[in-house]
């Protein structure tokens, strides 16, 4: 390390503790410090301290829940170095600075290559890892420009576009994360996960163009909106699996799924299989993906190949519903009325939402709709297609972001479809009031079936609302 590297850490490790005195900055404190000092590409001798080395997180829905999971797991194995909900280089550098481990697990948002960076990432991280939930459209605007899906895909592959040794993990029911790793099969090892079972079947499967050539998938069978076994006539087709649900039983009190694996590890360097049966809460179909991705990443990388079924058998057998992150999606039970509430920034976790609510839903349904903004309809469109999808028998439209006048021109074109649809122009500046008001359509609706979901602010909204109904 050279001496301007070890300055800069040394620095950073006295100062990044004291970020906690200050406003802003928070986890990233330090390798904003270390970064300054010695520049980004300085990380690169960051990363070298780990043992085993970096495992990174992406996609558009399940990061966060994925990399709880996937942390639970690996640290039976092994000591870490994690970072949460990151968006920047700087946490990953606090993490090479401040915490101890032979293995990093950072999940990683990226909404295009400015500002998310992901080839300097993977250059300076220089990831054994990379694990792909699923890409679907995010949020079109970064920093007030609006953000082509083209782009935003492109800066999701560019992660671990560079990568010349180590493992993606990536979702084989995903054409746009499976293309991926098919296009890096000649240059790593590539592990798949997916669903090989009946009785999880999407509510809508949408059309969706080939990610290599542009024509429109044919598919056999859809998994949760754009996932599922399909194929194109340009060739490219759903991979196979290296791990699999093969069975699942779902009950009220608790899931039983069955996950069979047959993968590279790649701290021993050899093929490893596994056949586990595991109990988890009935946390929603969604999820199974989250634990596809998590168990793959960690039979991928653990160094204590011996311990994968005991472990994972350990783990999601105590599980119980508070490793969801704050603020995603939930069904409460509000005196026998039950509200489904939380984020549904694209039409992917809209429709994943929708799909979670109808276990509970046995009569007539209220739909809540938080709006997306300017430039946005792109997300809009999804979104209307998941409302009617649930043929909600009364519709409320609320701008879920800045724009009342944009939130309003969705509503005219919801009220086409839903002639008595109500419309609250509620401030997103104003967000005491904004909760305050949400919380109360949800729990005064003469309907016993309610979904609040759509756009917002990312956690602290939907859990505000969720507590004040709860605490009612």
């Amino acid at each position: 390390m050279s001496i301007k590297t070890s300055v800069a850490k040394f620095i950073a490790k006295v100062g990044g503790p004291f970020s906690k005195f200050g406003p802003g900055s928070g986890k990233s404190f330090a390798g904003i410090l270390f970064t300054r000092i010695a520049g980004v590409d300085a990380v690169s001798e960051l990363s070298k301290d780990l043992e085993i080395g970096s495992v990174i997180l992406t996609g558009t829905n399940g990061k966060t829940t994925t990399t709880t999971l996937l942390i639970k797991l690996l640290s039976t194995d092994t000591q870490i170095r994690s970072s949460f909900e990151s968006n920047t280089i700087n946490a990953i550098a606090s993490a090479f600075i401040q915490q101890k481990g032979e293995l990093g697990v950072f999940e990683y948002g990226i909404r295009n290559i400015k500002y998310g960076v992901p080839d300097t990432v993977q250059k300076v991280v220089d990831p054994v890892g990379v694990v792909y939930t699923t890409i679907s459209q995010e949020h079109t605007q970064v920093a007030g420009v609006k953000n082509p899906f083209e782009d935003y895909y492109k800066a999701k592959r560019l992660l671990s576009q560079g990568m010349t040794r180590g493992v993606i993990v990536t979702n084989a029911d995903d054409p746009r994360t499976a293309l991926i790793g098919l296009d890096k099969e000649k240059d790593v090892t590539i592990n798949y996960y997916g669903i090989e079972c009946d009785g999880i079947e999407d509510i809508n499967g949408e059309a969706i163009e080939c990610p290599k050539c542009g024509e429109t998938l044919a598919f056999s069978r859809h998994f949760l909106n754009h996932r599922g076994i399909y194929e194109c006539s340009c060739g490219f087709k759903r991979p196979d699996a290296n791990v699999k649900l093969t069975n699942a039983e779902f009950n009220p009190e608790s899931w039983k799924l069955t996950i069979e694996g047959d993968l590279f590890n790649f701290t021993v360097s050899k093929n490893v299989k596994f056949n586990i049966d595991i109990a988890v809460p009935p946390f929603g179909f969604h999820n199974i993906y989250n634990t596809l991705a998590s168990i793959t990443a960690y039979a991928t990388f653990t160094p204590k190949v011996e311990n994968i079924e005991s472990t994972v058998k350990s783990i999601f057998n105590n599980l119980d519903m508070s490793f969801i992150p704050p603020g995603r999606f939930e069904v409460v039970d509000i005196g026998g009325k039950f509200v489904g509430l939380g984020q549904g920034d694209n039409g992917d976790a809209a429709r994943i939402n929708a799909m979670f609510m109808n276990q509970y839903v046995d009569g007539p349904l209220e739909f809540i709709y938080t709006t997306p903004d300017v430039d946005e309809e792109e997300i809009f469109e999804d979104h209307f297609e998941v409302v009617k999808s649930m043929n909600p028998a009364h519709l409320i439209v609320v701008p879920g972001r800045k724009s009342i006048d944009k939130a309003h021109e969705y509503y005219e074109i919801m009220k086409k479809e839903y002639p008595d649809a109500e419309f609250y122009p509620l401030s997103y500046d104003e967000m005491d009031a904004r909760i305050e008001k949400l919380s109360e359509l949800a729990q005064n609706s003469k309907y016993d079936y309610v979904i609040l979901t759509g756009c917002g602010e990312e956690q602290a909204m939907w859990e505000k609302i969720k507590q004040k109904m709860i605490n009612r």
